[in-house]
């Protein structure tokens, strides 16, 4: 054939491809490394990276636990994170903590984290809860009103390894169990199948292209993709309550008229109180710096509600003594929105995380780190999350009564804390992989289940110790010790 006849026969054939749908370029376009984005191609593989890493860190290391010599004692640990809250609210924090082993888990993030610090980790990072117990995960509502599950609290959040998170929600199911008179060897069970729920998921995650896994699992999907069928009673339960959970219901329990027609707080002491007038000011006033923080196309839903009220609302076991408000908003029906305006500390985390080798985490505001944090983790965040300042001080700020609901991991039956790990596992794993790659960390935890037996390990023990520090405080506050209020 000749030159010429070959570029013709060539020709014909781009020509029978073009009409055919198919396409072949002769050449990639050379274009410049886009700041942001991925390389192309991609060198080397995460998940033999991460099957790299079982080397340095067997995965059945991670059942280690060592006490270390100089762990401060529980009441130290205590009254050490006290510091900087208010000093009347202190008593109730330590009297909820008193109440059970897991509660005292609940509020000691900074205690377990010191001991995490002190256990092999992978080195991977994601952003994560920094408090992942079981009780932090339940419903609430999307933009149109429709629940979801997902993780819901993130004062602790930050960068840092997610064997963190994943012990701790381990630990946690052990103790929830165990107060709801599960036997020994369900609450075991229980940690090493959210271990393995975990596993499965982000391996799932990983095989799947990015967009769709980033909003894998819908939550119509996660009984099933969990196997947590048992729950589904409960799970429908929650939801009705969680319907009903609203700013108009939390109003009209806790606001009156006033003269104008608005509507005012009303005191209920210790959980609610009114507060004097330039406090009040200070926190409306604050709303207009929040506002800046948040999309602007939300501008228009704020600007049709007006500021009718401040009150000061004591908050859940770990953050109780920090300063937290509720702010009234009345629409021109008089239809009321309530907005959460809530002190955000430092992550307990922080000082742990250097003990452990990694960089102290920066932040310009505490307030910022715990909303970004929350939106990078969840698939469907609060549309009125922001963060704002109120006297020197940073606060974030939400929705109250967001039709919020939660199981509550220590009254289930012994039969469905083993459905509640499994599906609690998922989400972690979801919301992991949105800030590290599920084919690191899957190619890490690998197809067996030696990581899911080492944490189960790690989480009878560490349910352990966590007793042991309850005990300590008990005798502390019997003692008088420490004050505490209890059944506040």
């Amino acid at each position: 054939m000749t030159e010429v006849g070959a570029e013709a026969v060539a020709a014909e054939a781009a020509a029978a491809a073009s009409e055919s749908g198919e396409h072949t370029a002769s050449a990639a376009r050379r274009l410049p490394r886009v700041q942001g984005f991925a390389e192309w191609p991609g060198g080397g593989s995460p998940k033999e990276e991460g099957k790299e890493l079982r080397k340095r860190v067997p995965r059945a290391e991670h059942a280690v636990f060592d006490l270390d010599a100089s762990r401060p004692g529980a009441v130290a640990a205590v009254e050490e994170s006290n510091l900087g809250r208010l000093t009347d609210l202190t008593p109730i924090r330590v009297g909820r903590m008193a109440a059970t082993p897991f509660a005292f888990l609940r509020g000691s993030a900074g205690l377990m984290a010191y001991d995490l610090a002190r256990t092999p980790m992978t080195r991977i990072r994601a952003q994560i809860c920094g408090d992942a117990h079981a009780a932090n995960f339940g419903l609430y509502a999307d933009a149109r009103g429709g629940l979801v599950i997902d993780l819901n609290d993130f004062d602790e959040t930050l960068y840092g390894p997610w064997e963190w998170d994943l012990k701790r929600l381990a630990t946690s199911l052990v103790l929830a169990g165990r107060e709801a008179g599960a036997d020994e060897d369900k609450c075991r069970k229980a940690a090493h199948d959210t271990v393995g729920s975990y596993r499965r998921t982000m391996r799932l995650l990983a095989k799947l292209p990015v967009l769709d896994a980033w909003n894998a699992i819908a939550d119509e999907e996660l009984v099933s993709h969990t196997d947590a069928h048992d729950l589904l009673g409960t799970l429908e339960r929650v939801a009705e309550k969680a319907r009903a959970n609203t700013s108009g219901r939390f109003a009209a329990k806790s606001t009156a008229p006033t003269e104008d027609g608005g509507r005012s707080f009303v005191d209920a002491p210790p959980v609610l109180r009114r507060v004097p007038d330039e406090e009040a000011a200070a926190v409306a006033a604050s709303l207009e710096s929040y506002v800046t923080t948040l999309s602007e196309d939300r501008h228009p839903l704020l600007s049709r509600h007006a500021v009718h009220d401040v009150a000061f609302r004591v908050v859940g076991t770990g953050s109780v003594g920090t300063r937290s408000y509720v702010v009234l908003l009345l629409d021109h029906r008089g239809e009321p929105l309530v907005l959460q305006v809530k002190e955000a500390r430092p992550s307990a985390l922080v000082p742990h995380l250097v003990t452990a080798g990694f960089e102290a985490p920066g932040t310009d505001h505490e307030g910022r780190r715990v909303v970004l944090g929350q939106k990078r983790m969840q698939v469907v965040s609060d549309i009125l999350l922001g963060w704002t300042t109120v006297d020197g001080l940073p606060f974030q700020v939400r929705q109250f009564r967001n039709r919020k609901g939660s199981v509550d991991p220590a009254a289930l039956a012994a039969d469905q804390i083993d459905d509640y790990a499994r599906m609690t596992g998922a989400l972690l794993a979801r919301a992991h992989s949105h800030s590290a790659d599920p084919r690191l960390i899957a190619g890490y935890c690998g197809k067996n289940e030696e990581l899911d037996e080492a944490i189960a390990e790690f989480a009878v023990t560490y349910a352990d110790r966590t007793e042991a520090d309850h005990a300590e405080l008990v005798t502390a506050v019997r003692d008088g010790r420490i004050a505490a209020e209890m059944g506040v």
